[in-house]
């Protein structure tokens, strides 16, 4: 009785953690978009421009993803900067992109009060750069984002775009938004295509 006792007491503090994570990113600042159009779980949405920091690394998807985050977060957090400095707070979604075979690009978008003249500088391999707008198509799903999630609704996102006579113009993007602690049931996670924009 005892022993079932001590279980539901860490279930259920195993709960409050992972709903107090939860609340935490979900106020974490996201860029702002205009919602063009919406038909369920997809969108249209355009995007201003957005200044990131990126970084790419090499293997599999799920390796290189956590290299990368490691490389961004001493970056942000200025564990590893030529001049050290604050702090940069984390924003949401964290976006990932493979750019060519084995080679995986992660980037951090950062809050909207820095530009490109206003950011620390960089270690060399991190680029510091500004994403132009951009018209993005999206998919919004729930769960752990893993690679066969992702080509799933992938693939379902390219059967909308094709349903609805809209031209990609770029390789997917995928974007998480909470963090690996945080149960799959109440992670957010995205497949973002860019589209061309109507005339």
């Amino acid at each position: 009785m005892r022993i079932g006792r001590w279980i539901a007491a860490g279930i259920g503090i195993a709960a409050i953690g992972a709903a107090a994570v939860y609340a935490q990113y979900r106020n974490t600042e996201e860029p702002e978009f205009a919602l063009v159009r919406a038909e369920g779980e997809f969108e249209l949405r355009d995007y201003p421009a957005l200044v990131v920091a990126e970084v790419t690394s090499s293997g599999d998807r799920q390796r290189a993803s956590g290299a990368s985050f490691r490389r961004l977060a001493a970056y942000i957090f200025a564990q590893d900067r030529p001049q050290g400095g604050e702090s940069i707070a984390m924003t949401a979604p964290v976006l990932q992109q493979e750019t060519e075979a084995g080679r995986w690009q992660m980037r951090f978008v950062m809050p909207a009060k820095y530009s490109l003249e206003t950011l620390p500088p960089a270690p060399a391999d991190i680029a510091l750069a500004e994403v132009p707008a951009r018209r993005m198509a999206a998919v919004r799903f729930a769960g752990n984002g893993g690679a066969a999630d992702l080509a799933t609704r992938e693939a379902q996102l390219r059967a909308w775009l094709l349903g609805q006579g809209i031209v990609p113009e770029g390789e997917a993007e995928f974007a998480f938004y909470d963090a690996p602690m945080v149960p799959g049931p109440l992670r957010r996670n995205e497949v973002l295509i860019p589209v061309a924009a109507a005339p």
